[in-house]
């Protein structure tokens, strides 16, 4: 109890300032590329209905955003003329790459159309019910494997650019062949899960470790996945330079967003390569999968011209 001659002590200081609260997404929306649709990234679940981004999202959106700077000077230059540029993405999921692509590329652009390629039906029909509801007209989803998308009706002859990110195993060959199919003047791929590879070298280990010390490289599981991953992909870069393409390998994004990060481009120059296509079977030969593999690459028999058997691939 305080005494009659002291008196209570008033505190001069000012309370403490409280942190401003942001408004939501703020922070979020400088991430966004110029005339991205908010209202878009908030349909695809990229970002929340309050605007912010998680970070599972923010790393699926720097994806699709580095591949779209990669697709973007292509596509510009298939514009030209008053083209209308196609595009086939595979394995497209729920169509994040492909709605971005066109809210950021073809809606000004005013032409060209895109075709999503998916399996899984019910991510088909979220994807066409999103595209009308936006207004994405020049957007077709087709409910079919990579390898069926080929002879499908719904497509055109020709495709100017194949994108498939994330095609798991062989679906990024089947990606390939579509696009040497549809004379692609551009692919552009991130492999995933290369599983056919590794299954082929555990079958013929025992007289490969026999055969060849390089054989070490594959003779542990773990060395087994990687090696084969690794050498998948450089077999289906020298089966796109024997068929005419020129071909950039580069990371999409940093390690520390996705281990399935290797990125492929490919543009068509009509320059086969004579070379590629000894070296590619050269490689089916010293890990002794030519004819497990061989037809998938081009090598349909011993004796096969890879290089003349291109001439009908790709072209300008």
């Amino acid at each position: 109890m305080m005494k009659p001659h002291q008196s209570a002590r008033v505190s001069t200081s000012k309370p403490p300032k409280r942190s401003a609260v942001p408004e939501a997404g703020v922070g979020e929306l400088a991430d966004l590329r110029p005339g991205q649709s908010v209202e878009l990234l908030k349909e695809l679940h990229i970002l929340t209905r309050e605007g912010r981004l998680n970070q599972d999202s923010r790393r699926k959106l720097k994806q699709v955003y580095h591949l779209f700077n990669f697709i973007e000077p292509i596509l510009a230059e298939l514009s030209g003329n008053e083209s209308a540029p196609s595009l086939a993405d595979h394995g497209a999921g729920k169509s994040y790459l492909g709605f971005i692509l066109y809210d950021l590329y073809f809606k000004s652009l005013g032409r060209g159309h895109i075709y999503g390629v998916e399996t899984r039906a019910e991510l088909v029909e979220k994807s066409r019910a999103l595209a009308q509801r936006l207004g994405f007209d020049r957007m077709l989803f087709l409910n079919l494997s990579v390898a069926e998308s080929t002879d499908a009706q719904e497509l055109p002859v020709q495709i100017d650019v194949v994108t498939a990110l994330h095609a798991c195993d062989t679906a990024t060959d089947d990606a390939i062949a579509f696009g040497l199919q549809k004379k692609a003047r551009a692919m552009v791929l991130v492999p995933c899960c290369q599983a056919e590879m590794a299954a082929c070298l555990r079958q013929g280990k025992a007289l490969q470790l026999a055969r060849t010390p390089l054989a070490e490289l594959w003779r542990h599981p773990l060395h087994t996945r990687e090696i084969g991953s690794q050498v998948t992909n450089v077999l289906r870069c020298l089966y796109l330079e024997a068929r005419g393409y020129q071909v950039t390998v580069t990371e999409l994004v940093g390690w520390e967003h996705s281990m399935k990060n290797e990125l492929i481009i490919a543009r068509y120059t009509g320059q086969k390569k004579r070379a590629a296509a000894e070296r590619l079977r050269a490689l089916l030969i010293e890990f002794g999968l030519e004819k497990e593999l061989g037809p998938r690459f081009g090598l349909a028999a011993p004796g096969v011209d890879l290089q003349g058997a291109a001439a009908d691939g790709a072209g300008a």
